[in-house]
């Protein structure tokens, strides 16, 4: 049976978001042979920073597209992401926007253990 870890990456410090981003790269080295499935969801002012050119973004920002290449599955609120305009540069960097509500009562019904940074 396959559980599966949710990081929710919502805080926008650098340190929420860089070890929010990092912390599933580690998990996701030995998920696979425990059973677990790594996702990841970027929401709130964590969300906005998936657009930043800033210092601390910059890692940040490799750290989930390496997630991205890795085939982790890494989700943000369509909603937000339209409202700031930049719906299709997500999409276009492999982010699987859906609705932020809807997306959390998903992790409900599915038993998800989820970590927040």
């Amino acid at each position: 049976m396959t559980t599966r870890t949710v990081i929710h990456i919502f805080h926008d410090d650098d340190d929420s978001i860089g070890l929010g981003s990092r912390v599933p790269q580690r998990m996701f080295e030995v998920a696979h042979e425990r059973g677990v499935e790594i996702e990841v969801f970027c929401f709130g002012p964590a969300q906005r920073r998936l657009s930043d050119a800033g210092d601390g973004a910059a890692t940040f920002n490799r750290q989930i597209d390496e997630l991205v290449a890795a085939g982790v599955h890494v989700g943000a609120c369509v909603n937000a992401a339209r409202a700031d305009g930049v719906e299709d540069a997500l999409r276009d960097r492999g982010l699987v926007l859906r609705v932020a509500r809807d997306e959390f009562l998903r992790f409900a019904v599915e038993g998800a253990t989820v970590l927040t940074f």
